[in-house]
């Protein structure tokens, strides 16, 4: 799910109000700031999108199928979503 240019606004100027509130940072520039953590949203956004297809393909690839919504499909999903995470930190 993306989202839309109203709530990726929405959730930068929370982000960035927590931010000063909580005295983790002092923004000079608060225009700058707000574009740079909708950037980091979308980023993050096109890597979850990534990963899930991967993992998708990976889970659709096993010699045994795997019925997508029980509850084998949810375990392996999670395991090899938090596999192509610790990939991609390295």
């Amino acid at each position: 799910m993306e989202f839309s240019e109203g709530r990726k606004s929405f959730l930068a100027h929370r982000i960035l109000e927590i931010l000063e509130q909580e005295g983790l940072a002092e923004v000079p520039n608060h225009r700058l700031a707000l574009m740079e953590i909708k950037r980091v949203l979308e980023q993050d956004h096109k890597i979850d999108e990534q990963i899930d297809a991967s993992v998708r393909r990976k889970i659709a690839s096993l010699s045994r199928r795997v019925i997508p919504g029980s509850r084998e499909w949810d375990v392996l999903y999670r395991q090899y979503y938090e596999e192509e995470l610790r990939k991609r930190r390295r």
